[in-house]
Order: structure tokens, then C-alpha cells, then sequence
């Protein structure tokens, strides 16, 4: 038996994403800390882009700004990239300000 993901949520990777270049420690039941690397963010996830040890479904605890503590499952792996999205989708006003926490260079800010 499974006891990987088992999410209801449509396929939201047409959402808009935020570049972004944050570390974050996430926590993994297995494994413990993990550390990633968070290249871009939308309200429903996030890509990673130093993933070689994930595999679809596996979930983590991670802790954002603005967020703070939430869970994100597996959704994709390719090479040493994941997709990740969250147990809920993120409030359009805090997924504002976690983005401009998040985007500390201007260059990567929208206009």
C-alpha cells in the first residue's frame, strides 16, 4: 500500500510563478532535514532545483516567510528538479508579501 500523496487538487501548474532564490530546510519523515533550494513559487507550490533524493509523493514540512509552517507534497521529479504543492492554497494578500520577502533582487520583481 501506498502512503505517498493522495491529493484531489486539479492540476494547477498553469498558475502564475514567482522567480525566486530562497533556501529552506524542510523537514521529511524519513530523511529528516532536508535542505532545498526554492527557484520559483505560486500560491499552489513551488519548483526546487536541487532535489536528487525526492521522489513523487513524498511530503515535507516547510517553513516560509509570511506562511510560516506548512506541508507540500511531490508532484513531479525530473533530474535534480521537483515540483512541490501545498496542502492548501496560499491567501492571494500573505502570497504577496511572501513574494516580496522572497524576491530579495529587484531584477527578478514583476513591474
Amino acid at each position: 500500500m501506498s502512503a505517498g500523496a493522495n491529493l484531489s487538487v486539479t492540476d494547477q501548474r498553469r498558475a502564475a510563478r514567482h522567480p525566486v532564490d530562497h533556501d529552506i530546510i524542510a523537514e521529511h519523515h524519513v530523511r529528516g532535514d532536508v535542505p532545498l533550494h526554492i527557484s520559483n513559487i505560486s500560491a499552489h507550490g513551488f519548483m526546487v532545483d536541487n532535489a536528487s533524493d525526492l521522489s513523487r509523493g513524498d511530503r515535507l514540512m516547510v517553513r516560509l516567510p509570511v506562511i510560516g509552517l506548512i506541508e507540500a507534497y511531490v508532484i513531479w521529479t525530473r533530474d535534480t528538479r521537483a515540483g512541490f504543492q501545498f496542502e492548501r492554497i496560499i491567501r492571494v494578500d500573505d502570497f504577496t508579501r511572501l513574494v516580496e520577502q522572497m524576491q530579495k533582487n529587484p531584477r527578478l520583481r514583476r513591474p
